[in-house]
């Protein structure tokens, strides 16, 4: 093929970004064939400024109609999973918007028909994994460069979301709706990148409060504790409530430790592995000679979504390793749905066998007790 066809379900917020960056050429690979949405507005939206891209109000309809190659799924939560489904049975690449799904059984089914369709690609939209900070800090953990990591502590408040955000559609913030509330909505991209850098968790524990800030029903308030059998601890911090909020990822290590906060990257670098020193030292109040150093990091981020599309676009054309595996999915939201279960039943939740079919139902449970409910007429219209 010449160009990769791409078609959009869902022109909101994040479909609309796509579609633009798709039609304005920046992933030379592609161009936008076509775009799905159930609602008017959105659908002459995308007449209106994307002149040529044949226009769709369902969705399915558009993946069968033989004018795509590649879709991308960008529709509330609980439905990436199933459109991703129908997509690889109709022989298209994917690639689904963040998170994977809500729950882990569906996400499990997902990746399932993704291996029975080998030949498609299928990607997911992790696009903080093209940041260079994060980048340069995986490979320095997996490079041993950091020695032993001790603890990983990331505070990511830096979300603030007021009552009109949770206002702004009928599906957010509700566990009919979008199925959780900071943890599955902000949070993925960082979850995401917890494992991504320092592999899974084997337990979490968790505190979670919901609603504390605002009208809704959901997560806006997270302390999780994870342990590794390794001996590495983790606190994850997260907040929608909190102005100004915090954004800082702290990782003790054998060799000091590196500090990820505000666009810079700082390495407090032992002159010797503490563990090394701790065999060595005499002195009552010794410690290994430390030099503060900030990393020469491309401090812009990345390509970002733009990134992940022609990472994508070289992957079924060239056959590149992809960046963000779809099938990666399922580990942020292993990591997800643990901390919502510890919150919910006050355990400890083991990762390794983690309880699907439970975590399924308490969320149909908090589904049936759902006590806040969206009008339209409620509903503030956003782009």
């Amino acid at each position: 093929m010449d160009k990769i066809r791409v078609g959009v379900i869902g022109v909101g917020n994040m479909g609309t970004t796509h579609c633009r960056n798709i039609y304005e050429g920046k992933i030379p690979d592609m161009t936008l064939a076509a775009a799905a949405d159930i609602s008017e507005a959105r659908r002459e939206y995308v007449k209106d400024h994307f002149p040529g891209a044949a226009v769709f109000a369902d969705g399915d309809e558009m993946m069968k109609s033989g004018l795509i190659d590649l879709v991308i799924i960008a529709i509330p939560h609980y439905f990436h999973a199933e459109y991703a489904i129908r997509a690889f049975d109709l022989g298209l690449h994917v690639i689904t918007e963040k998170p994977a799904g809500v729950y882990t059984r569906q996400v499990k089914e997902m990746n399932a028909a993704a291996a029975a369709h080998p030949g498609q690609i299928f990607g997911i939209m992790y696009n903080q994994r093209t940041n260079p900070m994060y980048q340069k800090l995986r490979e320095m953990v997996r490079s041993g460069e950091l020695g032993s990591l001790k603890r990983v502590t990331w505070i990511i408040t830096d979300w603030y979301r007021s009552q009109a955000y949770h206002d702004s559609s009928t599906w957010r913030s509700s566990w009919k709706g979008e199925g959780g509330g900071a943890l599955i909505n902000q949070n993925p991209h960082q979850i995401d990148l917890w494992q991504w850098i320092f592999g899974m968790p084997d337990r979490i524990y968790a505190k979670a409060s919901f609603g504390k800030y605002h009208h809704i029903e959901v997560e806006d308030d997270v302390m999780a504790f994870m342990e590794y059998d390794s001996g590495l601890t983790g606190e994850y911090i997260t907040s929608t409530g909190e102005a100004p909020g915090t954004n800082r990822l702290e990782i003790a290590c054998d060799m000091g430790k590196i500090v990820i906060e505000e666009q810079h990257m700082y390495f407090y670098k032992n002159a010797v592995s503490e563990r090394e020193f701790e065999k060595t030292n005499t002195k009552p109040f010794g410690a290994p000679e430390c030099e503060k150093i900030e990393l020469d990091v491309d401090q812009s981020g990345g390509e970002q979504h733009v990134g992940i599309l022609k990472n994508v676009a070289s992957a079924i054309l060239h056959g590149t390793p992809l960046l963000a595996p779809g099938e990666e999915g399922i580990r942020g939201l292993t990591i997800s749905n643990s901390i919502h279960l510890s919150a919910f039943t006050g355990r400890t939740v083991d990762l390794h066998n983690f309880p699907d079919d439970e975590y399924y139902e308490i969320l149909q449970e908090k589904i049936r007790n759902s006590t806040i409910v969206k009008k339209e007429s409620q509903v503030i219209a956003t782009v």
